[in-house]
Order: structure tokens, then sequence, then C-alpha cells
């Protein structure tokens, strides 16, 4: 006898409570494999291809593309064979974070028949708890038809996005009021958003009154506090742009950073690339032979390869250098993570940052592949500029900051000339360790700039 299983959207590791659908895979109908991708999702970190752990026949899908799921919510339904028939009945072995097993589907929960809403509506003073896919009933040919229906307004509102849920809540928002122009009348966060500036443009006059002086001792009433904020083009905070700022908000709450920086003579490093890319092999880049100054400056100086763990009120310090490089895209900002890159040498350095770069434009970045950095580096010189005081990205505990390399003024050897000029700044957890050391660190780096030479020393 087959049985009915439901695929929710699994947990994409890293915090992430939400994910987007970009597009599906699959329709109701066709036959899955084990761990056979069947939608594209888009969360705060990265674009995911996200397999199910079934094998069988499609007989619904929940959510639009374009909609929202919180981790935990329905993704499909899949009809899988007996236990007995072996294939793909088997789970998977294949485990993305929060799904993936081992055992039989006969273990697994069946999927119960949603029940008919009541006729009567809840009592306004207790609503039911939201789920994110409540207001949303089979249509009445079965699962396997696929398509869902909004139930009457006197039962669940057909909304399936919690985050639309939330912004009809926080703007006083009636949803009943609501015409979806989802399919099947699901009502999107546009529906909302439209909703929320015809009310804000709705004249005040809706019901006109006999014209009268006001009192000569009348003052004029105040304009409210938020009509300043009803006007222009609003941008929703989410995915990447929402994840940065969540991030750098956070980052301002909880550490005390300062910054500290140096003008640097780059004519030597700039004069090594050019050799170590005429003796042939694979080009080296500038931000690779950065990248190596960095890890040999925090094997001298530690304290700034950490982190700070504040339940336990404690220093962590890392053994190893995971290296985060700030990265712009189309999507944002995001900062891909170099694996031990303390460990590597300019040529491996090199590729990889090629590699992640590459992957980060194109949006296939793994969540694995955006966490988990000890230290992190930030040429904003690409964008023309000489100095920044970039926030600290959570929870590290320091970031290194390269300018722009121009020829300016420098005394070189007793006389004055024109040289290639850098300026180096390094933001750090105050927590951590002091100025000391952080100009220690900052002035190594500048060493190494000036006379590349100095790194012979850590090879």
């Amino acid at each position: 006898m087959a049985q009915v299983l439901e695929f929710k959207l699994p947990d994409l590791g890293e915090g992430l409570t939400e994910a987007e659908i970009v597009r599906w895979l699959v329709q109701v109908g066709d036959v899955v494999a084990v761990d056979q991708p069947v939608v594209e999702v888009e969360t705060a970190k990265a674009m995911v291809e996200v397999p199910c752990p079934y094998g069988g026949v499609v007989t619904a899908r929940f959510g639009e593309e374009g909609t929202e799921l919180p981790v935990g919510a329905p993704l499909i339904t899949v009809a899988v064979g007996a236990p007995a028939s072996g294939g793909d009945t088997e789970g998977s072995g294949n485990v993305l974070v929060g799904y993936g097993t081992s055992e039989a589907p006969a273990r697994r929960r069946r999927v119960r028949p949603v029940q008919p809403a009541p006729a009567a509506p809840a009592p306004a003073a207790a609503p039911a708890a939201s789920t994110g896919t409540e207001g949303l009933l089979p249509a009445p040919d079965g699962p396997a038809g696929g398509r869902e229906l909004p139930v009457h307004p006197e039962g669940p509102v057909p909304v399936i996005s919690p985050l639309v849920r939330r912004l009809a809540r926080e703007n006083g928002l009636d949803l009943r009021e609501l015409t979806g122009s989802g399919p099947d009348g699901l009502i999107l966060r546009a529906d909302v958003e439209n909703a929320l500036r015809a009310a804000a443009a709705r004249p005040a006059r809706q019901h006109p009154q006999p014209a009268a002086a006001p009192p000569a001792h009348a003052e004029p009433t105040p304009a409210p506090a938020s009509s300043a904020l009803t006007g222009g083009h609003r941008v929703p905070l989410k995915g990447v742009r929402g994840a940065v700022a969540d991030k750098l908000s956070r980052s301002r709450r909880e550490i005390p950073d300062a910054t500290c920086w140096v003008d640097a003579d780059a004519t030597e490093l700039m004069r090594a690339r050019t050799a170590m890319n005429a003796a042939g092999g694979p080009k080296i880049s500038l931000l690779a032979l950065l990248a190596r100054v960095c890890t040999a400056a925090l094997a001298r100086f530690p304290e700034l390869n950490s982190t700070v763990d504040l339940e336990a009120r404690e220093i962590v310090r890392f053994d190893h250098v995971h290296l985060g490089f700030a990265a712009q895209t189309e999507r944002g900002l995001v900062v891909p993570v170099v694996r031990d890159a303390h460990a590597r040498d300019a040529e491996g350095l090199t590729a990889e940052f090629a590699r992640l770069t590459e992957a980060a434009r194109d949006g296939r970045l793994t969540p694995g592949e955006l966490t988990g950095g000890t230290f992190t580096l930030n040429n904003y010189g690409v964008f023309g500029v000489d100095g920044s005081t970039p926030i600290i990205n959570h929870p590290e505990a320091a970031m290194l900051g390269v300018g722009r390399i121009v020829p300016k003024p420098w005394v070189h050897e007793g006389e004055l000339a024109v040289r290639q000029v850098v300026q180096l700044s390094l933001t750090f957890d105050h927590r951590v360790c002091d100025g000391g050391t952080a100009g220690g660190f900052l002035r190594y780096v500048a060493d190494c700039v000036e006379q590349p030479a100095v790194l012979l020393r850590t090879l």
C-alpha cells in the first residue's frame, strides 16, 4: 500500500529560519528519486537546491515561487510504495541539516488528511497559533491534484507566509478585508503593501461634515509621527540585505570595536608579485599575497584570531585560520570563507579566492562556504577608496581593511620619491586585546607589505 510522506523545509544551517522559493524543479505527478533536488530556494546566505529524502510520486507542492517559508513548513508530499517493495522507499542517506535518515519510511509519520475548518469563527480573544501554512486546504480532488484553495472568510485567512501575517499585524491591517492576487486568492506580501499604501493615501475626509471655522484658540493638530514615512519607495529588508543588517546591528551592539590604521609603501610588494607572475605558472593575485601576510601576522598575534563567548565569559582562540573576504555581488555583500588559509600557499589561495568569488557571483555558495570564519580581509580599495572603519564580521574579533594602492609622494631612503602607497586599517574587538597588540599586528602587516622578504622568516 502506498504511503504519503510530508517533506518539510529543512534547517539549512547557521541560524537560518526561512527561505524563499525561487524555482520548483518538479511538478505534481512527477516521479522523484531519493535525494533528487525538488526545489531551489534562496536563503539569507545563498541559493540552495533542496533534495528530497523520499522517492516516489509528488502528490502536492506547498508555496508558489516567490513565497517565503519558515523552516519546518511543508514543501511537498510524496506517495511512496510499501516498505516491502524496496528501492526508492528507503530513506535518504544524504543528510542536510534537519532531515535525512537511513530508516525505512514505515517508521515515519503518516500525513493525516486536513480537517475542514469549523463553521463558526474562533473567538477573537483567543486566536489560533500561526503555523505558517494555515488558511490553505487541499482541493476537493485530494493531494494528487496539487492545488490549494483558500477557505471561506469565516475560516482561516489564505496566507501561507508568516512574514506577510507579521507585516499586517504590525500595521494593524485586517487580512480578512483583503483579496489576494496569488493563485486561488492567496494573499501575498504585495497585497499587504498595496493596502497599506492605499490606507496612507486615503483622504482624511471620508465622511464630509458641515464646514465650520476652527475656534480662535485651537492649535493645529500635529501630524502623525509616521506620516513622514508613508511616501517613497519601500524595499523589503530581507534576503542577503536583511541578513547583513541583522549581523551588523548585532556586531555594533555586542562588540566594543576600535580602529587603527597606517600608510605603507607597497612598491616592493607590487614588484614581487610582478616577478612571481613573470616566472611562469598560475598567476598570483594581490589578494592572495595579502592573505598570506594576514595568516603570518595571526601566527604572531593569535589574540586577533579569536571570538568572545559571552555566556562562558571566555575568549576562544582558534588554532586554525578560516579567512573570510568581502565580495560584492548583485545580491549584495557576502563574505565567503577560505578554510585553513594558514595551510595554503599563494597559488592555493589564489585558486580558492577565484573559485569562491565565481560561486558568489553566480549565487552558488553553500551555507558552509559562508560561515565559520575566524578573521576577515576586506579589500575596499577595489571601490576606489583609501580608508574605512569597517564593522567587524560578528562573531569574529578583527578585520583587516586594505585601501587602493596609488602613486603618492613618499620619503624613500632619505629622498622624496613617487611610490605605490596603501592605507591599511585594523578594526578589532577591544575585549580580546589592547592597543599594543593591535598596533603590533598592523605594524607587522605593514612591514611585510613594504618588505615582502620579511615573510621568508615564516616559510
